[in-house]
């Protein structure tokens, strides 16, 4: 089985695809080692990443957390040691967790999964 990461593929931006536009936020942020698209974890109240999976059926995910380099594959629910990916290869180390920082409810934690 062929595993669909392509390194070559640079991040959608710097913040969940989805919650930029709709003006959501997010707990932590993963990108799709297959288009680059950056979506939302599963604790996050949209779930982005987990949804893009399900409509487009790419199945392996990266943090994009500084410090992180872990991928999981969602078809084979498994952990799986990947290739460095394009740069940038986590979001901006000044946006807060959760964020974006202005966007961001008082009681945030009654939001997450």
């Amino acid at each position: 089985m062929t595993t669909p990461i392509d390194v070559s593929v640079p991040p959608s931006g710097s913040g969940c695809v989805e919650c930029d536009a709709a003006g959501g936020w997010w707990v932590h942020l993963r990108r799709c080692a297959a288009c680059g698209h950056i979506g939302c974890c599963d604790s996050s109240p949209r779930q982005h990443a987990s949804a893009h999976y399900r409509e487009t059926g790419h199945p392996v995910i990266q943090s994009f957390e500084p410090g992180e380099d872990w991928f999981w594959d969602f078809e084979r629910q498994v952990g799986l040691d990947g290739p460095q990916l394009a740069a940038p290869t986590h979001r901006p180390v000044e946006q807060t967790v959760p964020g974006p920082a202005d966007r961001v409810p008082e009681d945030w934690q009654a939001h997450v999964h």
